[in-house]
């Protein structure tokens, strides 16, 4: 979430950001600074009634000292009118502070200075590429054929189980899965990331805390009757284990791991390119997220980048990394990197990982601060990256490392795995 005197002291700035989204924010805007404006005027009435009221409490206490009852009965009266105006004042304001929230849930997060012009993917920026695309035997079949042939996924038994998004993985396929997993896990705790567990529920307070609600609520599951949501990434988990929390600007940064499942309704996904593991509605990922002083949170994505780049150096996948132009961007991001590994069998690129600096709109919504060196608090800056999404890394590795005997294991993994091939 913005923060509303960012805002109120830098309208214009705000109004020509989100235009870079695409947004003509120039109303919001204006309705954001005007209740805030009444928000303000509102408490400092609410502030003077309260103080008159005191003042007047303790005048009544002195006449009732001196012996002056008649003099302290009318001013008991006013009290009374005192106590009745404080009440509406303060109901008004907590109103106007209610409605003043809810306005700023729908205002994105302001597009970094690097972030490039654009409206779709089209205009995302190629910033890095690398890796030979392999070239495939005569025959080579994509992922959602290669799989049945040697019987590792089962996407109509998923169907058959829960619907159409939920594979169900067999034999190798299930061991490949979770040898990804641990590889992941591995190189982010060597890499200093703190491995950690969260739940796969959150509550209402956390998707607001991390930007998914209201933004993204047609999107998630909920179960109604607990009033629960299914994650759609483990960073929503993660970030909000520091909601409410005032770190110590020597405890920064702080580096996490996690792998869970994901889920996500992808409302109106349909077509070829969904098809297989292209999108799924549950799937497995390992996140990594960092908190960090506001000085060294670009070097940090920096780091993060270069770390999922030898991640898919070490997989020997060809891939590329994309700067996200300002009509792309998820709501809650500063600056968005997308990686990208190409699936040989299909033509085409596939997003495996997107790492994002979120700046101060998250730890704004989640009160996260750290208190400096001059012992004052102030937000810090939060990140989260994909390192890795699993099913098109898999879909990617399935068909780039297809041969006529079989599906070769990159040696990286052969350790996890236990075996070098599928067969």
């Amino acid at each position: 979430m913005l923060q509303i005197a960012f805002i109120r002291e830098n309208q214009e700035k705000v109004i020509k950001a989100l235009a870079k989204r695409n947004i003509d924010a120039k109303s919001v805007v204006e309705e954001v600074v005007q209740l805030d404006e009444n928000r303000r005027a509102t408490q400092v009435e609410l502030d003077n009634t309260l103080s008159e009221s005191n003042k007047l409490s303790k005048d009544i206490g002195e006449l009732m000292k001196a012996g002056e009852k008649s003099k302290a009965a009318i001013l008991k009266e006013k009290t009374v009118s005192l106590k009745e105006k404080s009440k509406e004042l303060a109901e008004k304001a907590e109103a106007l502070a209610a409605e003043l929230t809810n306005k700023l849930y729908t205002l994105p997060n302001l597009p970094a200075d690097i972030v490039p012009e654009g409206k779709t993917p089209d205009d995302n920026l190629n910033v890095f590429q690398e890796g030979d695309i392999p070239v495939l035997h005569e025959g080579a079949q994509p992922h959602w054929e290669l799989v049945k042939k040697y019987d590792i996924i089962d996407f109509e038994l998923g169907v058959k189980i829960t619907g159409a998004g939920f594979p169900v993985y067999k034999g190798k396929g299930a061991r490949l899965q979770r040898a990804l997993i641990n590889y992941f896990l591995d190189k982010n705790t060597a890499a200093g990331y703190n491995e950690v567990q969260v739940p796969h529920l959150v509550n209402e307070a956390s998707g607001y805390g991390t930007g998914q609600l209201p933004d993204k609520e047609g999107q998630m599951y909920h179960s109604t009757i607990d009033d629960l949501y299914l994650i759609p990434t483990a960073e929503v988990p993660v970030t909000n284990l520091f909601r409410d929390v005032i770190l110590n600007e020597s405890e920064l940064p702080v580096l996490h791991t996690a792998y869970t499942p994901c889920f996500r309704r992808e409302a109106g996904s349909y077509g070829a390119h969904v098809r297989g593991l292209n999108r799924l509605h549950q799937f497995d990922k390992v996140e990594i997220v960092r908190v960090e002083h506001p000085d060294k949170s670009y070097e940090a994505l920096d780091g993060m980048v270069e770390h999922v780049k030898d991640i898919l150096k070490e997989l020997k996948l060809p891939y590329r990394v994309l700067r996200l132009c300002g009509g792309d961007m998820g709501f809650t991001s500063a600056l968005t990197y997308d990686f990208e590994v190409f699936s040989t069998a299909q033509d085409r690129w596939l997003e495996i990982s997107s790492v994002s600096n979120f700046e101060t709109f998250q730890a704004n919504r989640l009160k996260l601060r750290f208190k400096d060196k001059d012992g004052k608090n102030q937000l810090a800056h939060t990140l989260n990256g994909s390192s890795l999404a699993l099913p098109r890394v898999l879909a990617g590795i399935l068909e780039n490392y297809q041969t006529p005997e079989g599906i070769v294991i990159p040696e990286v993994l052969r350790p996890y795995c236990g075996f070098d091939i599928i067969n």
